[in-house]
């Protein structure tokens, strides 16, 4: 491994290891053989690249910056913090990986995004659950509140 600080390729010894991002992930702790200085490295698990089919038959490389987006929208001005917010994307994402084919329906993505939305945030899966389901009148939206309600 190269050294951040001297750029010498030499070996590393690790100095600590811990699990992150739900055990989906590796931090350690290293120090150059070399230098003796210490920096981080993180190991995760290379995901396979998803493909999104939309409603209108094109199909998209999924894109964690989209649904982000999407959560952050749903999110503004909700007594969430950062941390809850990644994790949530986090378990997003591994619902998505899991499952075995890696075309994924956009409705699909939406009723993922959805249930965890539910857990996490009321108000937020309202939101969502707003913009989701085209929602366009009064009428409609207090049968998705009547929805939500009905599920709790």
């Amino acid at each position: 491994m190269q050294c951040p600080f001297c750029q010498k390729r030499s070996r590393t010894h690790v100095v600590d290891s811990r699990t992150i991002k739900a055990g989906r992930a590796i931090r350690r702790r290293r120090e150059c053989g070399a230098c003796d200085q210490r920096f981080t490295t993180y190991e995760e698990v290379e995901i396979v690249r998803l493909v999104i089919l939309k409603r209108d038959g094109t199909k998209e490389e999924y894109n964690r910056a989209k649904i982000e987006d999407g959560l952050r929208r749903s999110l503004q001005k909700r007594p969430v913090s950062e941390e809850k917010l990644q994790r949530t994307l986090t378990a997003i994402e591994y619902d998505l990986q899991s499952r075995e084919n890696k075309e994924i329906k956009s409705r699909a993505v939406g009723k993922v995004v959805m249930q965890h939305l539910k857990v996490l945030d009321d108000v937020a899966f309202i939101r969502f659950a707003s913009v989701y389901k085209a929602i366009g009148s009064a009428d409609s939206f207090r049968k998705v509140i009547n929805e939500f309600m009905k599920e709790d």
